[in-house]
């Protein structure tokens, strides 16, 4: 899969890191998820949530994954600093470059899973 870098600040540790991964939009992509001039409609209403190995979970729509509406750079990070993340970071991270805090930053991510919005309605 292509690959990209991404230069963030972390707050937390309060210096810059590297990381390198995956885009979301990609994986969302091969999935066949509606991106682009297709995600229009209902497809508005899909949404992921990202999860952790140790249960933390976190949501984004589909909207702020997809270049035609953002340039979030959301990606599904596995090297730090040229090197693998750790055992306490991966093997996975969910990075999200552009959240002004990082708590949608999710280190050993387990999975993503694309969800719908119920209407609400009764």
């Amino acid at each position: 899969m292509p690959r990209q870098t991404v230069k963030v600040f972390n707050p937390h540790e309060k210096k810059e890191e590297i990381y390198e991964g995956v885009a979301v939009r990609e994986l969302l992509r091969r999935a066949g998820i509606p991106q682009n001039d297709k995600l229009r409609g209902a497809a508005m209403t899909m949404y992921v949530v990202a999860e952790a190995s140790d249960g933390y979970r976190v949501v984004y729509s589909l909207a702020e994954l997809d270049s035609d509406f953002q340039d979030s750079e959301v990606m599904v990070a596995d090297i730090l600093n040229g090197s693998p993340l750790g055992e306490k970071q991966g093997p996975f991270k969910m990075v999200a470059p552009h959240d002004k805090r990082p708590a949608r930053w999710i280190r050993m991510l387990r999975s993503l899973n694309v969800q719908t919005a119920s209407s609400g309605r009764s």
